[in-house]
């Protein structure tokens, strides 16, 4: 079984949400005869990853732009990973909406670790990473900064994720490609991330888990590195057969982990030098 996906390297428009949905869907189509089985867009895809924004700004929960995406989904039978600013309780959160083939939202993600630093502090965090079947394929999201955090990925490995995909809007990506593929490697989960181009950013990637062959030789698990500067679709190829053998076999993810040791994981505590 192969899980092929369209990545898409592309900057949106700030709050042009009808151009936005009109781009998504015309690559839809052209993922479509590509036979890809989805589409991941970068971050904040529909609304633009624009600060600050409001509530009264945000996209609501229903609106007729993921309407629409959903129902090209169902007519050219490809999934898509859409992204948003969107309403929260008190303040928007930044979203990313998994549909399936039938044009049906399997999952909605709010990303957990906003950049409260810097201009998501206008942001609400999400609260839990989840993880949802699409066609047979167990896929959990990861949003941007959260990919900087051992803990995300390890969840969603933890709840099942065979592949993590990873909507993005960032730059200085070396160390952050290395963390993915690393990622990949520790939890033995198949990893796609979709940034938008520019110089600086771009390097929109993807990994497989599987690190070294039967024998013990350490294999490339590279399946796509896009340059910075390209726009347009890249795609991945994942062997599912073959990471679901290795998930079988191998020692990592969630095999030997000793636990009992871990209690500091979950202490609020913050000390010097990471006080801010």
């Amino acid at each position: 079984m192969k899980f092929k996906v369209a990545v898409l390297q592309m900057k949106s428009l700030n709050r042009q949400y009808k151009e936005n949905t009109e781009i998504v869907i015309g690559m839809m189509k052209e993922a479509a005869e590509n036979r890809a089985d989805i589409l991941l867009l970068p971050e904040a895809f529909l609304t633009g990853y624009a600060m600050p924004i409001n509530n009264e700004e945000a996209l609501s929960e229903q609106n007729s732009y993921l309407e629409q995406i959903c129902a090209a989904a169902s007519k050219l039978r490809i999934g898509v990973v859409v992204t948003a600013l969107t309403k929260g309780q008190k303040k928007p959160r930044n979203s990313a909406y998994v549909v399936d083939k039938n044009g049906v939202v399997l999952l909605k993600y709010s990303k957990v670790h906003t950049c409260d630093f810097a201009e998501e502090s206008c942001l609400e965090s999400g609260t839990a990473f989840e993880v949802c079947t699409f066609h047979g394929i167990r896929i959990g999201i990861m949003v941007c900064y959260d990919r900087e955090y051992p803990e995300s990925a390890r969840i969603l490995m933890m709840k099942g994720a065979e592949i993590i995909l990873v909507p993005n809007d960032c730059g200085a990506m070396q160390p952050r490609l290395c963390a993915l593929s690393t990622r990949a490697y520790e939890n033995m989960v198949g990893v796609a991330m979709a940034n938008p181009n520019g110089e600086n950013a771009g390097n929109s990637c993807a990994f497989s888990p599987i690190c070294w062959d039967k024998n013990g030789n350490c294999v490339d698990n590279v399946l796509l590195m896009a340059d910075a500067v390209t726009e347009g679709l890249f795609y991945a190829e994942f062997d599912m057969d073959a990471i679901r053998s290795y998930r079988e076999n191998e020692m990592m993810g969630n095999t030997f982990r000793k636990v009992k040791a871990y209690d500091l994981l979950l202490s609020e505590k913050i000390e010097y030098p990471f006080i801010r």
